[in-house]
């Protein structure tokens, strides 16, 4: 990998579905720094997430939740489970109107839509940006605006502890200065 990085990664590469196979391995220039990894190439990540180890993994685990009480159940969600809710996310975005190159903010705590949402924006190809969602309304308003977000993922509220924090109301507060943001899910 470090004698011959294009034909180390390349190598990799080849593994991975690709929509169109690139031109070029590497260009790099440290100097400016300018660096770009296989140009012209074109591929969905989340197709090499799913489709590419589905046939062998779908029935494997693939997510593993520990809620915040240790008296509740834990959540197990299969590849194929996963893939199910991706695919479902994914569409209910589309008939939001989010496309390709649209922004998401994802303000939600450590729960399965967390890595769902995320996965559903690559999957449709939208930009998503996940906000930690301990920061305040004026913080969360900060990076929608800089990142002019469509659209905000978040819940209802979020345990820390024994503490109850209402994530929606701090998104309200946020979006009274957010003119980007058309919906909240």
């Amino acid at each position: 990998s470090v004698q011959n990085p294009e034909g180390f990664w390349a190598e990799i590469a080849e593994d991975y579905i690709w929509h169109k196979k690139w031109d070029k391995v590497l260009d790099w220039n440290f100097k400016d720094p300018d660096v770009n990894w296989f140009q012209g190439g074109m591929l969905n990540i989340t197709e090499n997430i799913f489709e590419r180890h589905l046939p062998e993994r779908k029935d494997q685990v693939a997510l593993i939740w520990e809620p915040n009480d240790p008296n509740e159940d834990n959540v197990e969600l299969t590849y194929q489970q996963l893939f199910e809710k991706v695919k479902e996310y994914a569409n209910a975005l589309l008939k939001l109107g989010i496309k390709k190159g649209d922004r998401v903010a994802i303000y939600l705590p450590m729960i399965p839509e967390l890595p769902i949402a995320m996965l559903a924006c690559a999957r449709i190809g939208a930009i998503h940006s996940i906000v930690f969602a301990g920061f305040s309304a004026s913080s969360l308003a900060d990076r929608i605006n800089d990142a002019e977000c469509n659209l905000v993922i978040t819940s209802d509220g979020a345990y820390r502890g024994k503490k109850s924090i209402g994530l929606k109301s701090i998104v309200d507060e946020a979006l009274e200065t957010c003119p980007s943001v058309d919906n909240v899910v």
